[in-house]
């Protein structure tokens, strides 16, 4: 599933919650200060997805790429980080509060 940075942006600021985007493709997109709370990421493919100060606070995020994303700042709490890959990425002033990274590389 792949999302123009238009579609991306409709689809946040649709107020729909949660945002299923299970397995899609969101690598390279600008998600900046984005409320991705509750959204259901799982598998998706976020590498090098810029997400500063985006709100991902009870998402799920089980098995997603997250390699070389720019997390600085962004709200990660009680959510699950499950078995994701976050190779270089960075979490510099992250919220990880409650989160589960279980498996997380």
């Amino acid at each position: 599933m792949d999302f123009t940075q238009e579609q991306l942006d409709q689809l946040i600021n649709s107020g729909q919650r949660p945002l299923w985007l299970t397995n899609a493709d969101l690598s390279g997109a600008d998600l900046r200060g984005a409320d991705l709370s509750h959204a259901r990421l799982l598998r998706a493919n976020m590498n090098q997805a810029n997400l500063k100060g985006a709100n991902l606070a009870h998402a799920d995020r089980t098995y997603a790429n997250l390699n070389q994303a720019n997390l600085a700042g962004a709200v990660l709490e009680h959510g699950s980080l499950s078995g994701a890959s976050l190779q270089f990425a960075d979490l510099s002033g992250a919220s990880l509060f409650d989160a589960d990274v279980s498996r997380a590389v």
